[in-house]
C-alpha cells in the first residue's frame, strides 16, 4: 500500500511539473519569422523574429555536417533581429529560435539556403601547386583591402574562401584596421587619387644605384579622402570627408582606447636655407581626432627634427620621412615607422617627445645583421615584442636582385638599458621579395603571416621560414592583417551563452 502511494505521488509530481513546464513554455510564442540577406550577400543572413510577449532569445544554427553555432542572447523584447555572419555560400543551413530561460525553449528546426557567391567575389585565391595547408592560419581570418573600383575589404579563411566583405560603390579602400570596439576603421579614396610628380630623382638613392623617386605629390601613395567605421554586420556607423577638413590622411590609421582616430597625415613647413629662398619641405605627422573630424591634437615630425644637421633635405624635400605606420606600444604611446631613416620611433602620446629610435643609427645597441631597411608595419605582437616587416630595400645586401630579401623581425626591447634582442628572423622566399609595402604578424599558433605586396602574395610560414600556405591575390595588397576568431565574439559563439 505504501509503495502504491509513493508511485501515485511520483506520478502526480511529474504531471504537475509537466503542466508547469507546458504553461511556462506556452507563455511566449513565435508570431512571425522573416529572413533577409543584407546587401544581397551570400555569406550572411538576418533572421527577424516577432514574439507574442517580450523574452530573451538567441538562434542556434548549423549545416548538415558542421558543428552547431549560436548567436549571442538578445535582451528581453518582443522583436529581435539576429545577424548570422561568416556563413558559407551556396549552403543549406538549419536553425532554431531558442528562448533563453532556466530550461531553454527551442522552436522546431527550420531551414534556409545561402545563394552562390557573387561572381566578382570569386577568385582563385589558393593555387593547388603552391603550399596551401588550410590549418596553417588556425581559426582566424586574414583581412585585405582592394584599392581599385569598386573597393572592398575582404576577410579570407585558410581554405581561401571569403567569409566576410564590405564593398563601397564609389571609392577604393586603401587600408583598414580593427578597432577596440569590434569594428573596422577604413580609409577610402577615389580611384586615381595617387600623385607621383617626379621633378628630379632622389639623389640619395641615385648614389646607391637605385634611381628611385619617392612620392612627391600632395596626396602621395596610399592617401585617402574619406574615413568610415563599419560594424561587422556591414553597417556604416559614420563617414567623414577629411579632404574637406584639409587633412591628407595616408598609409595608416587606428582607433585608440578612447575611440578616437589616430592617423598619419602629410605635413609641411616653409624653410629658409642660407643663400636660398624659402622652400616647401614635405613630411608627416600624426593627428588625433574624434569621429566628427574635430582635431584634438597633432604631432609633427618637423617639430622634433634638426634641419641644420640634415644633409639630405634637398634630395628628400618632397617626402622626408615617409611615415607609413602608426601603432600603440604597451603603454599606449605611439610607434611610428620612418623607412627613409630605417628606424622605428617611439613618441610620447601626450608630450610629442621622441622617447627613442630603434634601427641603424638609433638609440638601441643592435648587431648589423638585425638592421632593417625601408620597413613597414611595426607593432607589439602577442608576446609583447616589437615586430615589423623588413622590406630589405636599399640595404647593403641588395646590390643585385638575387640578393634582395624581405623578412619578418621581432625584438625584445629593454628601454632602460637600450638593448634590443632579436627574437624572430623569418625570411620570405627570394621570389617573394617586395621593395615596398608589406606586413608581418605573429599568429596565435606560432606561425608568421607575411604580405609580399609587389608579388601579390600573402604567406604563412613557420618560424624557420618554411612556407605552409600561400594566398594568391589578383591585386597589390598593401598589407594583410590577422583577424582573430575572438573578434566575432559578439555575433558568433561555439557554445550556448
Amino acid at each position: 500500500m505504501m509503495r502504491l502511494k509513493k508511485i501515485v505521488i511520483g506520478l502526480v509530481s511529474v504531471a504537475v511539473l509537466y503542466a508547469c513546464y507546458y504553461f511556462y513554455s506556452q507563455q511566449v510564442q513565435l508570431v512571425d519569422i522573416q529572413l533577409s540577406s543584407p546587401d544581397n550577400s551570400a555569406i550572411k543572413e538576418n533572421i527577424h523574429v516577432k514574439l507574442n510577449r517580450p523574452a530573451a532569445a538567441y538562434v542556434e544554427y548549423w549545416t548538415g555536417s558542421g558543428a552547431h553555432r549560436y548567436t549571442t542572447v538578445k535582451e528581453v523584447r518582443k522583436e529581435h533581429t539576429f545577424n548570422l555572419l561568416l556563413l558559407d555560400a551556396g549552403t543549406d543551413y538549419y536553425y532554431r529560435i531558442v528562448l533563453d530561460r532556466l530550461i531553454p525553449i527551442k522552436s522546431k528546426t527550420l531551414h534556409f539556403k545561402t545563394r552562390k557567391q557573387s561572381p566578382w567575389m570569386v577568385h582563385d585565391w589558393i593555387k593547388e601547386d603552391h603550399p596551401h595547408d588550410p590549418l596553417a592560419m588556425g581559426d582566424g581570418l586574414t583581412m585585405l583591402c582592394y584599392r581599385e573600383f569598386p573597393g572592398y575589404i575582404a576577410m579570407v579563411d585558410g581554405k581561401g574562401d571569403i567569409k566576410w566583405y564590405w564593398q563601397d560603390e564609389k571609392m577604393g579602400v586603401r587600408i583598414a584596421s580593427l578597432t577596440p570596439r569590434g569594428t573596422i576603421l577604413a580609409l577610402l579614396a577615389p580611384v586615381g587619387k595617387d600623385e607621383f610628380y617626379k621633378p628630379q630623382p632622389n639623389k640619395a638613392f641615385v648614389k646607391s644605384g637605385m634611381g628611385y623617386s619617392l612620392r612627391t605629390g600632395k596626396m602621395g601613395y596610399m592617401g585617402g579622402s574619406q574615413l568610415a567605421e563599419i560594424d561587422l554586420t556591414g553597417r556604416v556607423r559614420w563617414r567623414l570627408n577629411v579632404d574637406k577638413l584639409g587633412l591628407i590622411v595616408h598609409h595608416d590609421l587606428r582607433m585608440d582606447k578612447s575611440n578616437h582616430i589616430v592617423a598619419v597625415v602629410r605635413d609641411y613647413i616653409l624653410a629658409e636655407k642660407i643663400g636660398k629662398p624659402a622652400d616647401t619641405l614635405w613630411g608627416d605627422g600624426v593627428v588625433v581626432m574624434d569621429t566628427t573630424g574635430k582635431v584634438l591634437k597633432k604631432w609633427s615630425a618637423w617639430d622634433h627634427w634638426d634641419l641644420a644637421k640634415d644633409t639630405r633635405l634637398d634630395s628628400l624635400k618632397h617626402d622626408r620621412f615617409h611615415i607609413n605606420t602608426i601603432s600603440f606600444d604597451k603603454d599606449s604611446n605611439y610607434l611610428v615607422s620612418s623607412p627613409i631613416e630605417n628606424q622605428v620611433w617611439k613618441v610620447n602620446a601626450q608630450t610629442g617627445k621622441t622617447m627613442w629610435r630603434l634601427g641603424k643609427g638609433g638609440d638601441f645597441r643592435l648587431d648589423s645583421s638585425s638592421y632593417f631597411y625601408f620597413q613597414h608595419a611595426p607593432h607589439i605582437n602577442q608576446n609583447g615584442d616589437l615586430m615589423l616587416f623588413d622590406n630589405g630595400d636599399f640595404s647593403p645586401r641588395d646590390s643585385s636582385t638575387t640578393n634582395k630579401r624581405s623578412r619578418a623581425l621581432s625584438f625584445s626591447l629593454n628601454e632602460k638599458t637600450k638593448t634590443a634582442t632579436k627574437k624572430m628572423d623569418v625570411p620570405l622566399p627570394g621570389k617573394q621579395y617586395t621593395a615596398r609595402m608589406g606586413s608581418a604578424y605573429f599568429l596565435p599558433n606560432g606561425h608568421v603571416l607575411q604580405t609580399s605586396s609587389k608579388t601579390g602574395s600573402v604567406l604563412i610560414s613557420d618560424k624557420g621560414g618554411k612556407v605552409l600556405w600561400e594566398l594568391n591575390t589578383y591585386f597589390i595588397p598593401y598589407r594583410a592583417e590577422y583577424v582573430p576568431a575572438g573578434f566575432w565574439h559578439d555575433y558568433v559563439q561555439t557554445v550556448p551563452n
